[in-house]
């Protein structure tokens, strides 16, 4: 007997569709009415879990930083000891994401569509930027690095940049360097 397939719920729908969408396309080209057909509900629906698109878009970075804190948590869990293993992990994650994805990073995209500093993504991507360095930050205080906090500045700029270039320049330029520019900065500060 074969079990029916369990169709995710209309708000996880939208969501999910919106975050493609928006990743693939932009935030400024993508329309509420393509979100709600392309996720196969309709705008009444859309706007019964979210008041508006900035609300969407807010709940599409959320989800984003969940996954991300779960990947944090994941590469912590690798070597829960060992502060360099885990800061390698990491640039290991960061060259999988890459390979994986030429349209950057959510937050960055995000920011630089919606120009208006009060808006409410923008504090929202501001907040978890500076979480997710943070985060860098502690994992270069586990590997003993005396400037961590350069190194995780550092490093979340590298970051920041190698994801533009690929999205830029395309797969085969400098961001294919990205794991040997980041051990070569993370061994010099460890000296």
């Amino acid at each position: 007997m074969q079990r029916a397939r369990i169709s995710p719920r209309p708000r996880e729908r939208i969501v999910s569709t919106a975050r493609e969408l928006f990743h693939r396309r932009g935030i400024r080209a993508v329309c509420i009415d393509t979100i709600a057909e392309t996720a196969g509900t309709n705008k009444t629906t859309l706007y019964r879990h979210f008041a508006s698109k900035d609300d969407l878009i807010l709940e599409c970075l959320r989800s984003r930083a969940e996954e991300a804190r779960q990947a944090w948590a994941e590469i912590e869990a690798s070597s829960s000891e060992d502060g360099l293993a885990q800061l390698r992990s990491w640039v290991t994650y960061v060259v999988a994401r890459l390979a994986d994805d030429c349209r950057g990073c959510e937050f960055a995209n995000a920011a630089v569509e919606l120009t208006e500093e009060d808006h409410p993504v923008r504090k929202f991507i501001k907040e978890f930027k500076a979480e997710y360095r943070d985060w860098l930050a502690k994992l270069c205080r586990k590997a003993r690095v005396v400037r961590s906090e350069l190194l995780a500045d550092t490093l979340s700029i590298m970051l920041d940049g190698v994801r533009t270039s690929r999205q830029s320049v395309g797969a085969q330029g400098p961001n294919l360097q990205f794991q040997a520019m980041a051990e070569a900065i993370i061994e010099s500060f460890r000296r």
